[in-house]
């Protein structure tokens, strides 16, 4: 099967040398296709290029990981029954698609959980999620993101089939432990991507494998939201959610573990000429590993510290989004279960789309020189974070019209697409060799607020009424605002120093300077 697969793959690098217009020379041939001239038969490669290919598989990580990340959101509004409300009562709701007066109680089916209930299940994954960032980072760039990457998606997927089981066996707290035990799977997940990034993404073509790879949440985001709300609606069981996404990411994982590696020079299938067009664009910006971490340098860094609040600002907007808008669209609009998927995946869309159009700009303005490295992560940082703040709020006053709420949280989400050429992919500015273990500090300490916003809106929206969402999105938009501020003034685009040197060079300097003036004195005297 080997040989067959062999002769497959060396047939269509073979075929891919056609692609070259007559009269172009070699040197001019770009290795987006991944050929040479003089490709034998020897050689293994697929049409698309491996960094591509990479970037695909790394795609879909994310998209997996997401769409077992946020089933359980759709699924919750149908594994608890609403609370009845007296007929009559002006509570601040709007009429919809759900009849919620009801006279019998008894006639409900689902789990007695209440808000506060409901939001510390969902909150419970990011309790294991912060806890594997920084080893899974550490391991992913000592041994390769490959296996990191893979076992962490792997184990999620495998708790994820569990969980019908694990919920009709330990209810509540059950699900709460199960939860806590996907995070741990998951927290691997983008220090690993970030690791094979700094590996495979050249600095030109950094802003749209970056929103290519991190894009994957939003499409993870549309099938997890839009596909649970209508299996459901067709099975009539929120079990066979789990059963679906979950199976879905082992397949994953098999594809993942036979397609990818660690790096170029590992890769049994790269064309030459794409491994040497990688090992010129990075090696500028990779350099030889040190063999200690830098902890101390890293940690004083102040850019890095403004990375961490910009992080912070954007998981604190997004998991308000991502963990409650379908709350939101069943509590509040009363949309039912099939439009709650439908037209709560729309917003996750448009970022997806938004967030390539706005790597293909930020690529083009830095190659441009229109802007510095510097200056474009903070521009769309910016954009993604003041923008979709005034869109929550707006939404929040447009009462019970349904078609300005989705409009206005659609566009807040895809304004929000610029947060990966802004700061998403900013890591890999300030540090190439230790990316995955940047990414690990940046993302663990913003997954933080994946446990803090559920929690929050829990307690905020006990009778989920529009008054009480109005405080949940104007505390969103002071926390965009907030971090987003300090980004702009300490972000920095620029390689720092400790990525590649033990010592501070400005240290050195001083001290070189000093010694010169002891010599210069000696020789005077």
């Amino acid at each position: 099967m080997m040989n067959v697969f062999t002769k497959f793959v060396a047939g269509n690098c073979l075929d891919s040398v056609s692609f070259r217009q007559q009269g172009e020379s070699a040197s001019e041939w770009t290795p987006l296709l991944g050929n040479s001239p003089g490709v034998t038969l020897s050689t293994l490669v697929f049409i698309i290029p491996q960094r591509w290919v990479m970037a695909i598989m790394g795609f879909l990580a994310v998209a997996n990981a997401y769409t077992m990340r946020v089933c359980l959101n759709i699924a919750i509004t149908q594994m608890v029954h609403r609370r009845p409300r007296e007929a009559g009562v002006d509570d601040g709701s709007c009429p919809g698609d759900i009849d919620e007066v009801i006279t019998d109680p008894t006639e409900i089916n689902g789990f007695e959980w209440d808000e506060e209930t409901q939001g510390i299940i969902l909150s419970a994954f990011y309790y294991g999620y912060i806890v594997t960032h920084l080893p899974g980072g550490m391991l992913a760039e000592r041994f390769g993101g490959k296996y990191s990457l893979g076992f962490g998606v792997l184990s999620t997927a495998v708790f994820t089939l569990l969980t019908p089981w694990t919920v009709n066996m330990g209810g509540a707290t059950g699900l709460i432990i199960l939860r806590v035990l996907e995070g741990l799977g998951e927290g691997t997940t983008f220090p690993a991507l970030n690791a094979m990034l700094a590996r495979w993404a050249p600095v030109s073509e950094r802003g749209r494998m970056g929103s290519l790879v991190f894009g994957g949440a939003q499409i993870g985001n549309i099938a997890g939201t839009y596909l649970s709300g209508l299996v459901m609606k067709e099975t009539g069981d929120w079990h066979s959610v789990f059963y679906l996404f979950g199976s879905i990411g082992i397949l994953w994982f098999i594809l993942w573990a036979l397609l990818c590696y660690n790096d170029p020079e590992s890769h049994p299938f790269i064309c030459d000429k794409e491994k040497k067009y990688l090992e010129e664009a990075l090696g500028r910006h990779r350099n030889s590993q040190p063999s200690a971490i830098p902890w101390k340098a890293i940690f004083m860094s102040v850019p890095l510290w403004a990375l961490v609040c910009a992080q912070i600002g954007h998981d604190y907007g997004y998991f308000t989004m991502v963990t409650d808008l379908p709350k939101y669209m069943t509590g509040v609009l009363k949309f039912d279960i099939h439009r709650t998927g439908t037209l709560a995946a729309l917003p996750y869309a448009v970022m997806w789309i938004s967030s390539i159009l706005f790597g293909w700009m930020c690529d083009k303005i830095v190659k441009k020189n229109w802007l510095t490295v510097t200056n474009a992560r903070k521009t769309f940082t910016t954009i993604a974070s003041v923008g979709p703040g005034i869109c929550m709020i707006l939404a929040s006053y447009s009462g019970c019209n349904t078609e300005a709420v989705v409009i206005l949280f659609t566009a807040s989400m895809g304004l929000m697409g610029a947060f990966y050429p802004g700061m998403k992919v900013n890591a890999l500015d300030l540090s190439g060799n230790y990316a995955g273990t940047i990414m690990a500090i940046v993302n663990g300490i913003g997954a933080i607020t994946g446990i803090i916003a559920p929690y929050l809106v829990g307690l905020l929206t006990p009778d989920s009424t529009l008054v009480q969402w109005r405080l949940v999105f104007w505390i969103a938009l002071a926390v965009f605002i907030l971090t987003n501020l300090v980004f702009v003034a300490w972000a920095s685009g620029d390689e720092q120093w400790w990525n590649s040197s033990a010592q501070d060079p400005s240290k050195h300097n001083e001290a070189e300077a000093a010694n010169n003036r002891s010599v210069n004195a000696e020789v005077k005297l």
